[in-house]
């Protein structure tokens, strides 16, 4: 009875041997991947501790015993040889140099049961596009200053548009123009132009009395090429130090030595309070600079009461604004619907 028993044993682990023999080994070599079926290590005769001069070494000494230039004169099986060899060799290569690639073979071969996602890592380092990254950054600053300069053109020209659309400086341009002779007054010459063309010749006309005359600041003001990016950057250092220069002389001066301060240094200390930028304090209207500097708005505690005043008359003003009544009525009834769950 144990005979049988041993002997059925024998043959089941001959049948489980037999199924597993039909499933395919699991490998760390893929065909189509890296070196195939052969390791590129031992194809240039090195270990995975080897450094990358050892590996450059070995290839060019290989590579140049098995160049098929070497192999010419030889029989046609030696030169296929020779050709295959010189091929596995620069192949072996190049997934060994390359610092990403051997690291991404090396995992290969530490996890040969991942195969799907070796495809992805392996075919990651050849389809991605290797691209200088400082060519990046030369392109995303080249592309942000077209655009700059492209929005600081259109900003421009619709506030040219504005103003001479506008009665108040419509009329002002309209002066300027007839007192310079830049419009035409007399009706003789005007005869065999139509409507539509004296009122496109007026337009182009007053647009350039506005360009030529107007004095526009802040953000609508003539577009510099200095303004764009690329100049920003590269005048950075000059700026810098301009800066560090302005700031120990204004420390040594009113800091160390209390001299008092200018217009200059009050208007400073005013568009600072306000957080505005040199471009639209000067923006502003005069009398709006003449006002705050009246009101001595460069101390904190008249700025501040300054501050507070402007926020209440900016509450009282949305108070009386109908749109705002409407909306407060509307909060008071419940706001938005509002879907409860559960028992209330």
């Amino acid at each position: 009875m144990r005979s049988y028993d041993t002997t059925m044993g024998l043959y089941k682990l001959i049948q489980i041997l037999l199924i597993l023999s039909f499933f395919p080994q699991v490998t760390c070599f893929i065909e189509g991947l890296y070196c195939g079926r052969d390791n590129c290590y031992d194809v240039l005769g090195v270990t995975r501790d080897s450094d990358t001069k050892e590996i450059s070494r070995n290839y060019r000494k290989l590579a140049k015993t098995w160049h098929p230039d070497k192999h010419r004169k030889k029989s046609q099986d030696k030169q296929v040889l020779a050709e295959e060899m010189f091929r596995k060799i620069a192949t072996a290569y190049e997934v060994l140099r390359d610092e990403e690639s051997r690291k991404d073979y090396d995992y290969m071969l530490d996890n040969p049961d991942e195969y799907y996602h070796h495809y992805y890592r392996y075919y990651r380092t050849r389809v991605a596009p290797k691209v200088d990254v400082r060519l990046v950054i030369a392109v995303a600053i080249t592309i942000i200053s077209v655009i700059q300069y492209w929005s600081s053109w259109n900003n421009y020209n619709a506030a040219i548009n504005y103003f001479a659309r506008d009665p108040k400086y419509k009329i002002k341009a309209m002066e300027i123009a007839k007192r310079e002779g830049m419009l035409e007054t007399n009706k003789k010459k005007q005869r065999g132009i139509s409507k539509e063309e004296l009122r496109e010749q007026e337009e182009n006309v007053l647009r350039k009395v506005v360009a030529e005359k107007m004095d526009i600041r802040g953000s609508y003001s003539k577009p510099s090429i200095k303004d764009v990016l690329w100049f920003q950057l590269a005048l950075l250092p000059w700026y810098t130090f301009q800066y560090i220069v302005w700031y120990i002389r204004w420390i040594w001066k009113f800091n160390i030595c209390g001299n008092p301060y200018t217009r200059e240094e009050h208007e400073y200390l005013i568009r600072r309070n306000m957080k505005l930028s040199e471009g639209k304090w000067n923006a502003l209207e005069e009398y709006d600079r003449e006002d705050f500097y009246r009101m001595e708005l460069w101390i904190d505690e008249k700025f501040q009461e300054w501050k507070e005043n402007k926020e209440e008359e900016e509450k009282q003003k949305l108070a009386e604004s109908n749109k705002y009544k409407i909306y407060r009525r509307y909060m008071k009834r419940g706001g938005p619907g509002q879907m409860v769950l559960g028992p209330e």
